[in-house]
């Protein structure tokens, strides 16, 4: 599946250096391939331009600047990376894949102190593996606050989750907060109560244990104020900031709903860190996670190219380009620099943001099984009846986690099916065994001719989707989007691991 150089990995040690042991030879032109959103590659084409004309090593970008969104640029680089872009951006749920497929080069020493003490500190985690930098950090805006209508819920209510929660039952407007399908925003509740989840990788990016704490006398304390929330009539699980115009009061979402929200509301729209909730006459905050976008650098088998490159990513993640992309586009600084700029302290979603980041946890390195594990819980609490169904919810989740590290190498590098195909209700009600499985939930499993997989055939409707995943995780899953069924039909799934094309095989 991946399309790796051995020499790369030959290289290893050499590409670590840093490029201020090159300072004195990096003087030329270098063609390059960069990936970026499409909301700033006119804006990295100037900034490109601005390095051109200020650097005092004699580098030359000659660059090709290409459309490639955060969430597509990790799959395109796995799938091949001698094809790949020589910087890249993406989102810090695909580094650890990034790094086991040998696609980011670490920084030098010199580069990953400038980082460190540049940057906040979430962000730094989130683009590290063991001891070792392999980004350079992008933005730090990837976490979640309160937003609340003004005209129903008071200012001096928004520090409480039951009185938001009351005043939404009282003018009958939902409270919005992704629970049963985000383990993402369900994770807020205990991280209030001091619960941890912390994964461990080794070098290589490979996750070898964890530390977790959910299943505990603190984390029974968090689902009891969980319960709190999803048994209230008027809870929505949702993180549309949209919800505002179909009849909510409060959404927890991120500062990419501001826009949206603040077009609905106007005047009354209200932003805050998110609130608290009581139990047992204790008092606990509101968690959250905080991320970030990285950019990342191609290793390289010329050194002294690779030195350059890291020169212009130091560069355009540095302050003065992180505020010209939050002048142009509001993204969050991670500089710490930028982030107190008077512009920034301006902005109500950032402050918002940064003053919720108090009570948050990086996002580091996460498996990618737990977001499926995780985000049952929510679900589970809302269906027990008791302490002890609470209790239970605590236990499955543990014993599927730790289930984790007890897989065969079989089990973890097989590829299975998962997705809405096809689902009523929720559930899929023509899978091969006409078994019920749960809608994204569990895997349909697939069995190997060569690199070639394919399920058993079953029935699928028209606008279905799926995507196939290898070891019941999301560290790889392809293809980039769902897949999407154009006509209803019988078919097999059919999946080329070397090439990661996914398609479909109408049964005979």
């Amino acid at each position: 599946m991946k399309k790796l150089l051995s020499v790369l990995l030959a290289l290893a040690m050499v590409l670590s250096m840093t490029a201020g042991a090159f300072a004195a030879s990096l003087e030329g032109t270098y063609q390059l391939t960069i990936w970026v959103a499409e909301e700033i590659k006119d804006l990295t084409a100037q900034q490109i331009e601005a390095f051109n004309s200020s650097n005092e090593y004699g580098i030359t970008i000659a660059a090709n600047i290409e459309a490639v969104s955060e969430a597509d640029a990790a799959t395109s680089m796995i799938t091949d990376v001698e094809a790949g872009a020589d910087i890249f951006c993406f989102a810090q749920d695909q580094f650890a894949r990034l790094v086991q497929a040998g696609a980011l080069s670490s920084l030098g020493k010199q580069a990953a102190e400038i980082v460190r003490t540049s940057n906040d500190a979430g962000v730094v985690a989130a683009a590290t593996s063991g001891d070792t930098l392999y980004a350079y950090p992008l933005t730090s805006d990837n976490g979640y606050f309160l937003y609340y209508d003004k005209s129903v819920i008071p200012e001096d209510h928004v520090d409480s989750m039951e009185a938001i929660i009351a005043d939404c039952e009282a003018a009958q407007k939902y409270f919005a907060f992704e629970m049963g399908t985000s383990a993402w925003y369900n994770a807020a509740f205990f991280f209030a109560t001091g619960c941890v989840s912390e994964w461990v990788t080794d070098d290589d990016g490979s996750f070898i244990s964890v530390h977790d704490t959910f299943n505990s006398p603190e984390g029974l304390i968090a689902v009891k104020g969980m319960k709190k929330l999803v048994d209230s009539p008027f809870h929505l699980s949702s993180s549309d900031g949209a919800s505002f115009a179909s009849n909510a009061a409060a959404v927890v979402t991120g500062i990419w709903a501001y826009t949206t929200i603040e077009s609905i509301l106007g005047d009354n729209m209200g932003v805050t860190d998110l609130p608290s909730f009581e139990v047992d006459g204790v008092s606990y905050h509101l968690g959250s996670y905080n991320g970030c976008k990285l950019m990342g650098v191609k290793p390289q088998t010329d050194p002294v190219k690779g030195a350059a490159i890291h020169r212009l990513a130091q560069y355009l993640t540095g302050e003065a380009c992180q505020m010209e992309r939050f002048d142009a586009r509001a993204w969050g600084p991670s500089n710490l620099a930028a982030q107190g700029s008077p512009a920034v302290q301006a902005n109500p979603g950032l402050v918002a943001l940064y003053t919720q980041n108090a009570y948050s946890v990086p996002q580091g390195q996460i498996h990618g099984s737990w977001w499926d594990i995780a985000k049952v819980i929510a679900d589970d609490v809302k269906n027990a009846t008791d302490e002890a169904g609470l209790q239970q919810a605590l236990d499955n989740y543990y014993e599927k986690i730790s289930s984790l590290f007890t897989m065969s190498d079989d089990e973890k590098t097989s590829w299975g099916v998962i997705g809405t195909c096809n689902s009523v209700d929720g559930f899929f009600y023509t899978d091969y065994n006409n078994e019920s499985r749960s809608n994204w939930a569990e895997d349909i499993p697939m069995t190997a001719d060569g690199s070639v997989w394919t399920t058993e055939p079953w029935l699928m409707e028209a606008g279905c989707e799926f995507k196939v995943r290898q070891g019941k995780s999301w560290d790889n899953a392809f293809p980039a989007d769902n897949f999407k069924v154009e006509e209803t039909g019988t078919y097999r799934v059919r999946f080329d691991a070397d090439t990661c094309e996914v398609s479909l095989i109408p049964a005979e």
